[in-house]
């Protein structure tokens, strides 16, 4: 058995390490570097390895510093298979197609200044096509139970609870009469957080591969719905208007919960409007309610049987450009 570390060392993006058991090769996540200049441009780099001898990959959860270099592996010659959760596939159907879009307008404006100075034209990391050819190759794994990729190879995809989807990867490697047990935590959720259940927990293993983002200081804990209806009241008594940027994919769905929860409360003003301005938000949204059953116990009874939006008239999308720009005035 070998491992290497090709990403998220020394750096907290490009999640990618490389499993050899024998005659399989597996990736772990084979995510986008983001960050500084310097950091982006590992990203136009050679892979370590041939994507063609590449037998499959396990990714933990749809944020693309863990999935965003997948397009450019398959256009490369990768042609296993991607194994997640449900939810991480329906995820990634809208994280990878935005991803690529940025990466072909990123380039578009790069070559307009570049025409200028009389540079050559660059291409993008991947396009939109090679986003949706790689979606072709995600198969869905149930949480729990056993995906066994060989007689020598097993895993189980264990709750992360840190978005929608996110795995804990329970890894078992047979060589002769020794199983080993690596345990590759992804990103981890806290405990007791909106939506989400909290993390598995994980009983024993010879190996542990977990991230470190945080490893150096300790979160707050504080009641965050008082604390944001308070600055929601500060800064409409003074005539304002809140603007939170948010990420698309978990923060703002865990926004949407509180909001709610103050609403059914009677402490958010029903006259005041909640405006999401973001496509990808909103179809992340409509992801998360596609996949309810994920939810923690306190959000399964907020959202029934069925996944539907409770009654809060005080949501808008913007669902059009038209929409987003009219928000202006």
């Amino acid at each position: 058995m070998r491992l290497e570390f090709l990403g998220a060392a020394h750096t907290v993006t490009g999640s990618c390490y490389l499993l050899e058991t024998g005659e399989n090769r597996y990736l772990i996540d084979c995510g986008m570097f983001q960050g500084a200049k310097r950091i982006r441009e590992y990203n136009y780099e050679e892979f370590a390895f041939n994507p063609a001898d590449i037998d499959g990959m396990l990714l933990t959860h749809a944020h693309v510093d863990h999935c965003g270099l997948v397009p450019k592996l398959v256009r490369e010659g990768f042609k296993g298979t991607v194994y997640a959760t449900q939810a991480t596939c329906d995820l990634v159907r809208i994280m990878l197609p935005d991803s690529a879009h940025i990466q072909e307008s990123d380039a578009e404006l790069m070559n307009r200044k570049g025409r200028r100075r009389g540079d050559e034209p660059i291409q993008p990391l991947y396009g939109v096509d090679d986003a949706m050819d790689a979606l072709k190759q995600f198969a869905p794994v149930p949480y729990d139970q056993e995906l066994r990729l060989s007689d020598n190879l097993r895993v189980f995809f264990r709750d992360a609870g840190h978005i929608l989807g996110s795995a804990i990867l329970e890894i078992y490697v047979k060589e002769g009469d020794k199983e080993t047990k690596l345990v590759f935590s992804g990103d981890l959720g806290q405990p007791d957080q909106p939506l989400l259940r909290d993390p598995t927990i994980i009983h024993g293993a010879d190996f542990v591969i977990t991230e470190s983002t945080y490893g150096d200081r300790l979160h707050q804990l504080y009641d965050k719905e008082t604390a944001l209806i308070e600055i929601v009241n500060e800064t409409m008594d003074r005539g304002g208007n809140l603007i939170i940027p948010s990420f698309a994919v978990g923060r703002t769905q865990t926004l949407l919960y509180y909001f709610y929860r103050l609403h059914c409360e009677g402490r958010l003003d029903p006259d005041i409007p909640i405006i999401i301005d973001s496509p990808l938000a909103i179809n992340a949204t409509r992801v998360f309610l596609k996949n309810f059953r994920d939810f923690d116990e306190d959000s399964l009874k907020v959202f029934g049987k069925d996944g539907k939006v409770p009654d809060f008239a005080q949501v808008h999308l913007c669902e059009t450009a038209a929409e987003s720009r009219a928000l202006n005035t």
